[in-house]
């Protein structure tokens, strides 16, 4: 079935969105409401949304705290995905996925639309802050019609790698972070509220992260008058983007908070609603956190450096210790730094993807090429097999033989099975690995 005609006053855009893990689900499904060509005459998008089935499938939960809705929301291999974009239609196709996922994407759809040229429109990007593996991840999502980048920064370095390998850089298109928003900040709230916003990855082991929950249990103590919020991304058992081997809900059980300091879940833009500072070590909410003025801090006190990330935010006035934080300090960001990070603390927000709406209306107007990812078996043959393989793709973006896939839903025993098969693999990441690697240093 060819791809569907550009949207019109009776027949609602059609956009699907194929997300690896919580955290790329919201990023991919809020960016397919931003990036949707406005029209007043034109009906809301139809949105289908498509879970890739992995380590970090999202739970029920942590697709509800997403808050976004769609028509359809499915679990799929690879394999079936492509089968799905084969036999049904849609004007853009949105791959929140990381780069490995997305260049075997952009081959198998290469492969199943081979010869159309009414094909969708293929969009990809980054969910937050992009300060590591920047060649890696570009080369990889190369191919794609929109390559989007979150900043006037990003957008400058995103160009200046695919030409400096000699691919076009013509789909790079500057945006904003989707999920960016909310009331600004307004003055401090009764009582004051210290909000530390965690991540999965960063800082992993277990020492640098019990050396911030006392940090920030001895502010809390120092502070009985402030409310200290440790705000997690996943509650036990579930996984989000990153592995994650020493969970704080863990570690935190053998302190001794006191009673002004509690764990919190939910909606990211919730919790800002009600914070006064934000301490993080390097997490996309410092951003969040900066677009609407809220006091902002990236802690120095594991050092500055590449490996947490926060290198990223030198010359944004935003570094400080516990230390300082504990004497009362607050941050001043610098405005041309957040005015580069597309930010847009200004309130231009709303014309951020205007540039994204006006490439893609002019693409779903037209006839579109064949996808060319710069990686291809001749330009890559000792790199491409294997993460195609991955997917269980050929070299030619075809299904290899014995490839996952289903006609039908799975059945109860098969879902019963299939959860059992991830608890036991998150138990050995998070139980058994970190015992293993400590008697290993014995």
């Amino acid at each position: 079935m060819p791809a569907s005609t550009p949207a019109t006053s009776t027949t609602p855009l059609r956009i699907a969105v194929l997300a690896d893990s919580d955290t790329r689900w919201k990023w991919g499904a809020l960016t397919a409401h931003r990036i949707a060509p406005r029209d007043d005459a034109q009906e809301a998008l139809s949105l289908s949304g498509f879970l890739l089935r992995g380590r970090a499938t999202p739970t029920p939960r942590q697709l509800a705290e997403v808050g976004v809705e769609a028509e359809s929301l499915r679990e799929v291999t690879s394999v079936e995905f492509l089968r799905a974009m084969a036999e049904d239609s849609y004007d853009i196709v949105v791959l929140a996925l990381v780069g490995g996922g997305v260049q075997a994407m952009l081959h198998g759809l290469k492969r199943v639309w081979e010869g159309r040229a009414d094909r969708p429109v293929v969009v990809t990007g980054y969910v937050g802050v992009v300060y590591e593996k920047l060649a890696d991840g570009l080369l990889l999502r190369h191919g794609a019609d929109l390559v989007l980048a979150n900043s006037r920064q990003d957008a400058e370095r995103f160009r200046s790698v695919y030409e400096g390998v000699g691919a076009d850089a013509s789909a790079v298109t500057e945006v904003a972070l989707p999920f960016l928003g909310g009331a600004a900040y307004e003055g401090e709230h009764d009582p004051y509220t210290v909000v530390f916003a965690v991540q999965p990855s960063v800082p992993d082991s277990r020492k640098d992260r019990t050396y911030l929950l006392n940090r920030l249990i001895r502010h809390a103590r120092l502070h009985p008058e402030r409310e200290v919020l440790l705000k997690l991304r996943s509650k036990p058992g579930e996984h989000t983007t990153h592995i994650e081997e020493q969970p704080y809900q863990k570690l935190v059980q053998r302190l001794d908070p006191p009673p002004n300091f509690r764990l919190v879940y939910g909606n990211m833009g919730e919790v800002l609603d009600r914070t006064d500072l934000l301490v993080t070590i390097s997490s996309t909410a410092a951003l969040e956190s900066l677009h609407r003025r809220i006091p902002t801090v990236v802690l120095t006190d594991l050092g500055v450096r590449e490996v947490l990330g926060n290198h990223h935010f030198v010359g944004s006035g935003c570094l400080a210790s516990w230390d300082q934080l504990d004497e009362g300090h607050r941050p001043s960001p610098d405005p041309e730094w957040v005015a580069r990070q597309g930010v847009v603390a200004d309130g231009s927000y709303a014309t951020a993807f205007d540039a994204a709406r006006e490439r893609i209306a002019k693409l779903l107007a037209g006839a579109l090429p064949p996808l060319t990812p710069y990686y291809t078996p001749a330009t890559a043959p000792g790199y491409l097999p294997g993460i195609l393989a991955r997917h269980h793709l050929g070299p030619d973006g075809s299904p290899l033989p014995g490839a996952p896939a289903a006609d039908r839903e799975p059945g109860p025993v098969r879902q019963i099975v299939r959860r059992a098969a991830r608890g036991a693999y998150r138990h050995g990441v998070q139980r058994v690995a970190p015992v293993i690697r400590r008697m290993g240093e014995l």
